[in-house]
């Protein structure tokens, strides 16, 4: 863990940390990401995701109208400067206690106010032998938001991806470290770069990295 001083605490109350959220069994969010839409954006069918924006209000998570993923090319030169359309998160995966524990985790130790827009991007990356699978092919990054968390779900039959914080590109990582299921990584976006090495399979048959990655802004534009 590394925080800030007290003199700097309010919206930007830390570098980055590291939680292991006990109260949530990932085995019940599995099955979710089993008929991800394929991402279309990425040449090679390794990576399927839907996204949504919610906010929390009270004791409930409410999704916000439909938009699309926009980053400035600045952020991503990749796949900067396109407005990327997603499918939704599935209504009964919002609506289930343990999903809304994961935003509550992300939202509570990231500080936000109250009703703060949070984008949700459920994203599966596959391998399969011969084929490696990138969750990160834009390289190492940042997203171009105010906070980012990682939470990893499954892991697999692979090996590799490793999630990797950086002070700048061209330095050695700072933290390195493979998230095992329940770990929520959170890292202040304009402090850090990140990046997670590819995967590949244990055994001879596909692999796959299942996450949630929440950013606050959400990055989604109408």
């Amino acid at each position: 863990m590394q925080e800030v001083s007290r003199a700097t605490e309010l919206e930007y109350a830390f570098l980055f940390t590291l939680r292991k959220v006990n109260s949530i069994n990932t085995e019940d969010l599995q099955p979710f990401f089993h008929n991800l839409p394929v991402d279309p954006y990425i040449k090679g069918e390794y990576r399927s995701r839907r996204l949504s924006r919610l906010i929390v209000s009270g004791d409930k998570l409410i999704k916000l109208p439909h938009g699309h993923l926009f980053q400035s090319g600045e952020y991503n030169p990749l796949l900067g400067d396109i407005k990327r359309e997603f499918a939704d998160l599935d209504d009964r995966l919002v609506e289930l206690d343990i999903f809304k524990k994961v935003v509550l985790a992300f939202c509570d130790s990231c500080q936000l106010h109250p009703e703060a827009e949070i984008g949700v991007h459920q994203i599966r990356t596959s391998c399969s032998p011969g084929h490696l699978g990138n969750p990160a092919p834009e390289g190492i990054h940042q997203d171009g938001t105010d906070f980012i968390g990682i939470f990893a779900v499954s892991r697999n039959n692979i090996q590799g991806g490793e999630t990797h914080l950086y002070n700048a590109k061209k330095e050695k990582p700072v933290f390195n470290k493979i998230l095992q299921p329940g770990e929520l990584l959170l890292v202040n976006d304009h402090e850090f770069f990140h990046f997670t090495t590819p995967i590949k399979p244990q055994n001879p048959t596909t692999g796959t990295r299942d996450v949630f990655v929440l950013t606050s802004p959400s990055l989604i534009v109408d």
